[in-house]
């Protein structure tokens, strides 16, 4: 059975879907009315880590998860939480990384389709240009994670 829960962040609000043993999904969210919040352990320590985050206090998380989707996009989703905090790299050397030097498309797609953001840190992923790129939640918001995290 998963549980929702929301966390007010500065960039707007989080919903965060879990089940018992793993974070599910973790996406910005605009809602009029949020749906009752759940306080189950798994949720209560995601919002605590993410008041960590957000405080500058926390680098990296320290959750399980488990993201749904492809083969390919969970290699792209594991290489992704291998980028350390504070960091940045290009969809291309994303792809030489899980030795597929060809497909910085594809894995721009995945990147575009991780459902657990923040958690598995797309938003650190840019053009090679040094350009930011797309987010999914916005060009504003990303700007605002790579700056929280001292990158721009």
């Amino acid at each position: 059975m998963t549980n929702r829960g929301y966390f007010h962040s500065p960039t707007g609000i989080i919903e965060i879907i879990a089940d018992e043993a793993a974070i599910i999904s973790l996406k910005f969210v605009k809602l009029q009315s949020m749906e009752e919040d759940k306080h189950t352990a798994m949720i209560v320590e995601c919002k605590a880590q993410l008041q960590e985050y957000f405080r500058g206090n926390r680098h990296s998380f320290d959750l399980p998860l488990q993201p749904k989707g492809t083969p390919f996009q969970q290699k792209v989703w594991k290489a992704l939480t291998m980028i350390p905090y504070g960091h940045t790299i290009s969809y291309q050397e994303l792809a030489r990384q899980i030795g597929q030097p060809k497909a910085s498309r594809a894995v721009g797609n995945a990147n575009g389709k991780n459902p657990i953001c923040l958690l598995i840190p797309c938003h650190r992923v840019v053009r090679s240009n040094g350009a930011l790129g797309g987010y999914a939640y916005g060009i504003e918001t990303k700007a605002f994670l790579l700056k929280l995290e001292g990158e721009r």
